[in-house]
């Protein structure tokens, strides 16, 4: 009984806290920020701990706090967004699983973990000291989602006999893809096909390339091409297949 009594005085303090900080957030930043706990007068955060941090949609993000002196005091996750407590200690406290309090005995740094974040997890999170008031670090999370791009796009115009270069790019992935697929008017590009002349090269890293190539260009060869990665949208370019007609098609758009 003793324990929750206690465990709800502090919880109090949080929402008090924290309701406080959202609607003085701009004085916060400059008389709060200002009466931090120093080294020698109790819990304070090591601020050389990044604090703008950017994640992946659907892989794991980690937001570090590092707190000295921390005594019997309890460490806590709040998040701006709806003024949502989050964890206290180790323990979760929100209903959603997503996020857990990470922490090693005999350290300094308290973890929000949150599996597979979205872009709607995108805001500020504070790690707060159950100090009386608690005292806060706010830390920054942008979570952004994979990008498709095929270079040159979204229209391409390429001379009869000319090689079709095409080279599709997959960025902010949680890793690699696996395949990326290329298509031509909504059929798989296929590679031993009579026509020959078709290769492709994949490069993957942190950016991932896919250059399509494909020599001789001839009519059949107009159309909508599609780069579909595993684990991002696809994108898509439309080539067009010039025989002395370019400035023909170029005026037309230009009227269109």
């Amino acid at each position: 009984m003793k324990y929750k009594q206690q465990m709800d005085a502090y919880l109090l303090n949080v929402l008090f806290f924290t309701l406080n900080f959202a609607t003085c957030s701009r004085r916060f930043r400059t008389d709060f920020l200002q009466d931090l706990p120093t080294p020698g007068t109790g819990p304070y955060f090591d601020t050389s701990v990044p604090n703008n941090l950017t994640g992946l949609v659907g892989k794991t993000a980690y937001l570090n706090c590092r707190v000295k002196n921390l005594g019997n005091r309890t460490v806590s996750w709040v998040r701006h967004r709806d003024i949502h407590l989050l964890t206290v200690g180790r323990y979760t406290y929100t209903s959603d699983q997503r996020f857990e309090a990470i922490h090693s005995p005999h350290t300094e740094d308290w973890t929000l973990r949150i599996r597979y974040p979205q872009r709607k997890d995108s805001g500020i999170y504070e790690c707060q000291i159950s100090t009386t008031p608690p005292v806060g670090h706010p830390i920054h999370l942008t979570v952004v989602e994979p990008i498709t791009e095929i270079i040159g796009g979204p229209e391409m115009f390429i001379n009869q006999g000319s090689t079709i270069n095409l080279t599709c790019s997959v960025k902010f992935a949680p890793e690699p893809p696996p395949l990326v697929l290329w298509s031509h008017n909504t059929q798989t590009i296929n590679f031993d096909s009579p026509r020959g002349g078709i290769s492709l090269v994949t490069v993957k890293g942190t950016v991932t390339t896919s250059r399509l190539l494909i020599q001789k260009a001839a009519p059949t060869d107009t159309g909508l091409y599609s780069c579909d990665p595993s684990n991002a949208n696809p994108a898509v370019i439309r080539v067009h297949i010039l025989n002395g007609e370019k400035k023909f098609i170029c005026r037309k758009h230009a009227f269109s």
